[in-house]
């Protein structure tokens, strides 16, 4: 069984979003800007099978490795069995990575017993209540309420606008003193951060992402600005946040803003997972999410 993969370009975003839209999950990878941005650092190829759609990987083995069909039902079964020759073809033990539980539920059903998960915490999305991102109420965000009521004092004439073809450069500039100024040319992953953050701007309006800027006082530069999106019909993930730490209350800020003018109608805002850091963690657990969206790898037993 031959499965033909392909690397992914911009002009595939329509064929490709038709099968991500059958997915009902929230996880913040599979989606189409995301996969785009990412594929460049990690090699991303995807592949139509028994109308479905899948993407191809690898682990830090270098071993292929894909994700789970995005489809309807029964014809994710049907790729499933496709999968599994496939592997078996390439003589490559099967690993899925992106997994979610109700999807290795339906690994179960179909191959009982065949299947292992492991669920990996570090990439695990962090799901906020929309309205209380905005509104901040109670006492365990009594402390973000502080932060951003002492930038309002700092900066009395504060302005907030939604990114457009206008003012995308200064973003695209503020990044650049950003990326200096944490010096991210010395560590990899923050280089590799930097590189998606400067894409994404770049390419704002083709990849269809929304975005949100804080300046100080009208005429002030650029200060803090965010980038995000769509998941769903009911989640608005949140893909990049960047602000100058050194004004007090920017980050909060801006993250209350961006929920304010760009996703206020969506119920859950997904801010994406920590990938371990320690500092970040501590941050996204400071805003208290409702959920956790769990991702695992799975391997099966031939």
């Amino acid at each position: 069984m031959e499965i033909s993969f392909k690397k992914i370009e911009l002009n595939d975003r329509e064929l490709i979003d038709k099968y991500l839209k059958k997915k009902r999950y929230r996880s913040c990878e599979l989606i189409f800007p995301n996969i785009y941005l990412w594929s460049r650092k990690y090699p991303t190829e995807f592949a139509i099978v028994e109308d479905t759609i899948i993407f191809l990987g690898y682990t830090e083995r270098k071993e292929p490795s894909i994700t789970f069909p995005a489809g309807e039902k029964e014809q994710v079964h049907k790729a499933m069995n496709v999968i599994i020759e496939w592997f078996k073809q390439q003589q490559k033990e099967l690993h899925m990575h992106l997994v979610q539980e109700q999807e290795f539920e339906l690994l179960n059903l179909w191959y009982p017993g065949k299947f292992q998960i492991t669920y990996d915490r570090d990439s695990a999305d962090y799901v906020y209540e929309t309205e209380k991102l905005i509104t901040l109420a109670g006492k365990k965000l009594h402390g973000k309420r502080n932060h951003i009521n002492k930038f309002k004092e700092n900066n009395p004439d504060w302005v907030y606008e939604t990114i457009t073809l206008e003012n995308v450069e200064e973003c695209f500039q503020m990044a650049l003193k950003w990326r200096e100024e944490m010096q991210c040319e010395q560590d990899v992953e923050k280089r590799d951060e930097m590189c998606v953050t400067l894409n994404a701007l770049r390419l704002l309006e083709e990849l269809k992402l929304k975005g949100g800027l804080l300046r100080a006082n009208p005429e002030g530069e650029v200060i803090a600005f965010t980038i995000g999106e769509p998941l769903n019909p009911d989640t608005f993930v949140v893909h990049i946040e960047k602000a100058f730490a050194e004004i007090q209350g920017a980050y909060p800020m801006i993250n209350q803003q961006f929920v304010i003018h760009e996703a206020k109608d969506f119920l859950y805002i997904n801010r994406e997972e920590d990938t371990g850091s320690e500092g970040l963690r501590k941050a996204k657990l400071s805003y208290h999410p409702v959920f956790l969206v769990e991702k695992g790898v799975v391997t099966y037993t031939l």
